[in-house]
């Protein structure tokens, strides 16, 4: 009998192996389903899901599942960051002492202008990527294509114009005619990507004629100078001396008027007095007689009055005081 049972517990001992070996493998596969197709999208960024390299869908951010074991290939794509490329220069530490690398990027930099003259120009190209799938699938590298591109543009827009309109004069135009060009040609190429700005970092002649053509510019700032300083006196002196004029003139013109309405007044006035003289000549002797001393006694100091038959002056009046 205990042999029996013995034997009989032997048996049931592979069977409860097998089983824990059966769930440990379905719990390790179904880990591992987890683990390896479980994936999260950040929030600046956009999931593209490959299955068999082939394009299937394009994931939003937060937590997403994806067919494990290489069916499905996931590729994050950053569409809210915004990326640079330089040229003509290098940055190798930006910050509030911004390091840029000591080697020069000639093969860059270094253009012909309109008029024959050489200019060294660095500039940033500043872009976003905008569709994605045609980011990753429609060109091979966008990066170097965008190089390319951009440097093929800012040679051509240069060459069309002077090397004072490059260096001093239209840089802001170049850089916005540069930034509209450079994003038609990258969207007949489909590749995804949205050109924010275009920046002329430097635009200078090169090393060996520096300084005579900053001795030029210094000459040509001068000039603007003095022909701005002419330019303010001219504006302030002649105003000013056509206001003087014109008042001198309306003041002519005034006195003109005053004088004459005086005249016009006279003579209306001599007339009246003339034609009321006909009438009665002795009343208005007697009058005007009156009115000429009433204007001419308050400006005499002393007033005597003579009587024709007295012989010496009249001792009472006072007439000298209050200016009576």
């Amino acid at each position: 009998m205990n042999n029996f049972e013995e034997i009989k517990a032997q048996n049931k001992l592979p069977k409860i192996s097998v089983k824990r070996l059966v769930t440990g493998i379905i719990l390790v596969t179904v880990l591992i389903l987890f683990l390896t197709g479980l994936y999260t999208v950040n929030p600046e960024e956009v999931g593209v899901i490959q299955r068999f390299g082939k394009y299937v869908e394009t994931t939003e951010p937060g937590l997403h599942f994806k067919i494990p074991f290489g069916v499905d290939v996931l590729t994050k794509v950053k569409v809210k960051h915004v990326y640079k490329e330089e040229f003509g220069f290098r940055t190798l530490q930006a910050g509030v002492r911004t390091q840029y690398s000591k080697r020069t990027y000639n093969s860059e930099a270094i253009m012909l202008t309109g008029d024959l003259n050489i200019a060294d120009v660095e500039w940033i190209v500043q872009y976003r990527i905008q569709d994605p799938v045609k980011y990753l699938f429609n060109v091979r590298n966008v990066e170097e294509t965008l190089r390319d591109v951009s440097e093929s543009v800012i040679r051509e827009i240069v060459g069309d114009r002077s090397v004072d309109e490059v260096i001093v004069l239209n840089r802001k135009e170049i850089a916005d005619k540069s930034t509209i060009v450079l994003q038609e040609q990258l969207k007949d190429y489909e590749a995804g990507v949205e050109i924010i700005t275009i920046n002329l970092q430097n635009v200078n002649p090169p090393e060996a004629v520096r300084p005579a053509f900053n001795d030029v510019n210094s000459a040509k700032q001068e000039k603007e100078k003095i022909i701005n300083q002419a330019w303010q006196n001219y504006n302030q002196i002649v105003p000013e001396a056509k206001g003087k004029a014109k008042r001198t003139i309306e003041e002519a013109e005034g006195y003109a008027i005053d004088r004459t309405n005086r005249a016009s007044g006279d003579a209306t006035r001599f007339v009246q007095i003339y034609n009321r003289y006909r009438t009665a000549k002795i009343v208005t002797k007697k009058r005007m007689y009156l009115e000429t001393m009433q204007k001419i006694l308050p400006g005499i100091e002393r007033v005597y009055v003579v009587d024709e038959e007295q012989s010496g002056i009249l001792p009472l009046l006072n007439l000298d005081k209050g200016g009576k």
